[in-house]
């Protein structure tokens, strides 16, 4: 990838001899970081070079008269202006310029700090745009206009306000083993920002679980991303998640993909863990017959905290465990605990993230003497 912005935007902050010799150093580091857990070569799955970004957020920086997108300066020296990225897919990429410019001529830039991008492979985009001031009709009757001319769905975003004009969301069809699943992404909540490499990511995760008997047990299984596809490998699947609006996003996606085995409890790990040991009865457990489920695997995708000592001992009690980790320095924490009574036989390394030092590792562990 070619930016004219290298080596100042804080947005890439690796940059230096090609998109292979990156992913090749971040391959020899984390070998060398997990070594003592696993010695065999780490399987890598590489990203697109170029627009691999389905979503992004920049600010929107005011000079003179006119506005700028920008970034954070790599050095922490102010902001950079942008005028191009091509991490964001094609779809953002063509937007941004002639959204500013009509942002500009309908005169809504007054106090505007802020535009967020959400796109979907078909090309539906949803963008967010944030205000240090309250939104009026006449704010609404020009967003209208822009969005209208434009195709895409704008949403106005300022304390304690939000206008939404069209929809809060895209829907983004991803192809795992050939096979088409669909996923409401809703505006200002977590999604995978590389789908190529989430894809791969889902697809390795599927694999390394396609021989597993009995049901299986998700934590923080967000808008179930994995879980959807997860659901065709087992009879039936208990996830949790402790967010309201990811839950009703996964089982709209549930509904979308037409899949009925996966039941979905929100609650904190922690509670779930304790309800499962009978510390306290908790009413959103009230219609979940455990006792009817075969649980031998667990999947988790922690965020970047990784879990606790109480929930890395939980999931110990499970024959497999399958871990995937957007922190290695935490995975590897983690990793600690679980080797006690587990053994790493498969490890991969996905590049969501070029250009940075960032990578999502995935783990399988087999129970000792299995």
């Amino acid at each position: 990838m070619e930016c004219r912005h290298f080596g100042t935007c804080g947005a890439c902050t690796n940059y230096e001899g090609g998109y292979e010799y990156q992913l090749e150093q971040k391959l020899l580091h984390h070998q060398e970081m997990f070594k003592e857990y696993y010695t065999k070569e780490i399987e890598v799955f590489p990203s697109p070079h170029t627009h691999y970004r389905a979503r992004s957020e920049f600010k929107i920086w005011h000079i003179d008269q006119n506005i700028h997108y920008a970034m954070n300066h790599k050095e922490h020296k102010g902001v950079v202006l942008v005028e191009e990225c091509p991490q964001v897919n094609e779809h953002i990429a063509l937007l941004m310029p002639k959204l500013l410019e009509e942002i500009k001529s309908k005169e809504i830039d007054f106090k505007l700090f802020g535009a967020d991008f959400l796109s979907a492979g078909d090309g539906s985009l949803v963008v967010s745009l944030l205000y240090h001031r309250k939104l009026d009709t006449a704010w609404e009757q020009k967003a209208h206009q822009i969005a209208q001319k434009l195709g895409i769905s704008i949403i106005g975003r300022s304390r304690k306000q939000k206008v939404v004009i069209g929809q809060d969301y895209v829907v983004e069809s991803l192809f795992i083993n050939a096979k088409e699943y669909k996923f409401q992404y809703i505006e200002n909540s977590f999604t995978q920002p590389n789908p190529r490499v989430n894809e791969k990511m889902i697809e390795w995760a599927m694999k390394n679980l396609s021989e597993e008997k009995g049901d299986l047990l998700e934590l923080y299984c967000g808008a179930g991303n994995f879980t959807i596809p997860f659901a065709t490998l087992f009879e039936k699947v208990l996830a949790t998640e402790i967010s309201k609006s990811s839950i009703n996003a996964a089982k709209q996606n549930m509904q979308l993909n037409s899949i009925e085995n996966i039941e979905f409890v929100r609650m904190s790990v922690e509670d779930f863990v304790g309800a499962l040991d009978g510390v306290r009865e908790y009413k959103r457990m009230k219609d979940i017959d455990i006792q009817n489920y075969k649980l031998n695997t667990i999947f988790v995708d922690p965020p970047r905290s990784g879990m606790d000592i109480d929930s890395c001992k939980f999931s110990a009690r499970y024959e497999s465990i399958l871990y995937i980790s957007c922190n290695p320095l935490s995975l590897l924490r983690d990793l600690e605990i679980l080797s006690q009574t587990h053994t790493v036989v498969s490890m991969a390394l996905f590049d969501q993230f070029p250009y940075t030092h960032h990578v999502e590792m995935g783990v399988k562990l087999e129970k000792k003497g299995r």
